[in-house]
């Protein structure tokens, strides 16, 4: 690990991460029309898009997906009981994390962030898994104290390709996440 500004950051010879191939996702310009869209759906976007990263916490879980444009602030940012964004000017504040499949840039704060992640653990609202998109010692320690399946460092930025009520795997034993069904192709959406 090399500190760089901003964090620890992989370097070295002993950190080689495989990346599978990158999935691109169709413009609408370049997106087929309805009558040649793959199955699934019509939006031109393929049933299951795979984005491929490093496992942090194994485990292996599906739920819907509540992206986060920003950071979160684990100490004062959530309220452990109902995993809950509290954090004022955070654009989910009120917003709660509990069972869904928590997609965010990363961590941002004090090193109480991984303790107020475990506490929402041990009170029952958790999320279902964490997908990180900028690896720290804080999101990691969080992701291991919350015992939820986690990726990260993924070939795609998933706070980009995923969106909030995307049906979503996290398989962290093989490092993947994928989008089973897109939120406007669920029942209810």
């Amino acid at each position: 690990m090399v500190w760089n500004y901003g964090g620890l950051c992989p370097g070295g010879p002993d950190r080689q991460v495989e990346r599978g191939p990158a999935v691109s996702i169709p413009d609408q310009d370049t997106a087929p029309q309805a009558a040649e869209a793959e199955p699934g759906g019509a939006t031109g976007i393929p049933d299951h898009v795979v984005l491929r990263g490093r496992g942090i916490v194994p485990g292996k879980t599906r739920a819907l997906a509540l992206v986060s444009p920003a950071t979160i602030s684990g100490w004062g940012g959530i309220d452990p009981a109902t995993g809950t964004i509290i954090e004022r000017r955070h654009p989910l504040c009120g917003v709660s994390f509990a069972g869904r499949v928590l997609v965010f840039p990363g961590a941002k704060g004090s090193s109480g962030w991984s303790g107020f992640f475990q506490s929402t653990r041990l009170l029952g609202a958790a999320p279902a898994a964490m997908v990180f998109s900028k690896m720290s010692t804080k999101a990691v320690l969080g992701a291991v104290v919350t015992r939820v399946p986690t990726v990260s460092e993924l070939d795609e930025d998933p706070v980009q390709v995923i969106r909030t009520g995307d049906l979503v795997e996290v398989d962290a034993y093989s490092g993947t996440v994928t989008i089973l069904q897109r939120a406007a192709e669920l029942p209810g959406t």
